[in-house]
């Protein structure tokens, strides 16, 4: 057969440098475009392009008292109600950033400091948000709370939250003082085609699995998106994301990991100090003797957990007293009979600690806190071994 020979042509868009089907080396597809008839058809093609990223909140020493009334926003629409506080210390920096995609939201939180949440069902009652939190746990903790235990998500870890359920959040920092978390919120209503209604407040596994790991990308890549795109595209991979993840809960909740020993004692030992918190013998010796284990085994539980004992005491019985004054008037019970009811020895004593916390007294406290106005508190400084 006689081989066909095709004279050299000029290739649109290409200058004046001939073309050659083969022998030559061909131009990318970056230099061979030029505007062409179908530009404008492409530029007035329909869906619009999901938001940048924008600035949720940043707390820093200045403000971050006011962060009760600012962690949802400048439009008071993300998350749900709740008791929202920041640890005081000499490094404040929080800060979220949000991409909004359709009905849900792409967040991602880093902190230096301690943050505290508590959603209650007088929160529940009063806003009636049902919406589902999806967490990745990239720095420090994440402890859970709920009406069926407590969870400590580590770096790699994978967590479930709901809002139409009381729950208590705790977010540590890990051996450089940095906290960060990769979370999405969600409608109850979007999430059900998805993920089982039965997985609960509290549901932890590792995201280290392949899905979670594919899962975490997509939705990386949406939130780091500058713009470019589409919206309904933007859904589509949200879905995505969701259906992975979707396949790798199935499983997880149907094959649950096994609780360690470790595990179960540590929700007894935080069940038997919330239960006598109150008292003010409590100590390492009388929890231990308590929950039938050695002081010993306590202090390395409390390791594991990322707190001291003396410093979840103070913490707790601190907390508690805040709320109970910011939620009384003087009439109802006095600053002494708070600190006993929260397990001080003394009001002298309770004072000072108060003081050290809070910068100011009980007293100015309560005259100056609104009502149910979670305390921004900090804890003692020193290594304080025992409890007085």
């Amino acid at each position: 057969m006689r081989e066909m020979y095709m004279a050299p042509r000029r290739m649109r868009g290409y200058g004046s440098r001939p073309g050659i089907i083969s022998g030559h080396k061909q131009p990318t597809i970056r230099s061979v475009y030029r505007a062409g008839p179908f530009d404008a058809k492409r530029k007035e093609a329909p869906g619009r392009r999901i938001d940048v990223t924008e600035t949720l909140f940043v707390f820093d020493e200045r403000n971050y008292r006011n962060c009760q009334n600012s962690f949802r926003g400048a439009k008071n629409q993300e998350y749900y109600l709740g008791d929202y506080s920041i640890e005081a210390g000499s490094v404040i920096d929080v800060r979220a950033d949000k991409k909004a995609v359709g009905s849900s939201s792409i967040i991602r939180l880093r902190s230096k400091t301690r943050l505290f949440f508590r959603r209650s069902w007088s929160h529940i009652r009063e806003d009636a948000t049902d919406v589902t939190v999806l967490w990745f746990v990239k720095r420090g903790r994440l402890c859970v709370s709920h009406q069926t235990g407590h969870c400590v998500a580590k770096a790699g870890d994978f967590v479930i939250t709901k809002s139409a359920t009381p729950f208590s959040i705790e977010c540590q920092t890990d051996d450089e003082r940095l906290h960060e978390v990769f979370h999405v919120i969600i409608p109850a209503h979007a999430l059900r085609r998805f993920i089982p209604e039965d997985v609960s407040t509290g549901f932890m596994v590792s995201a280290r699995g392949r899905e979670f790991l594919i899962a975490e990308h997509i939705l990386t890549d949406i939130f780091e998106d500058a713009g470019e795109l589409a919206e309904h595209s933007a859904q589509l991979l949200v879905d995505s994301a969701l259906s992975v993840l979707s396949d790798a809960i199935k499983r997880d909740a149907a094959c649950p990991a096994r609780q360690t020993i470790s595990d179960q004692r540590l929700q007894d030992v935080l069940r038997f100090i919330d239960i006598h918190l109150s008292d003010p013998a409590l100590s390492v010796a009388t929890v231990a003797k308590g929950c039938g284990i050695s002081s010993r085994y306590l202090s390395f539980l409390f390791k594991v957990y990322g707190t001291p004992f003396s410093t979840l005491i103070w913490d707790k019985r601190l907390k508690m007293a805040g709320l109970w004054l910011a939620s009384s008037k003087p009439g109802d019970i006095s600053v002494s009979k708070v600190a006993y009811k929260v397990g001080f020895k003394s009001a002298a004593h309770f004072s000072r600690m108060f003081k050290r916390t809070f910068n100011m007294s009980p007293r100015e406290y309560r005259s100056k806190m609104p009502a149910k106005s979670p305390p921004a508190y900090q804890m003692p400084a020193g290594n304080e071994s025992s409890l007085q």
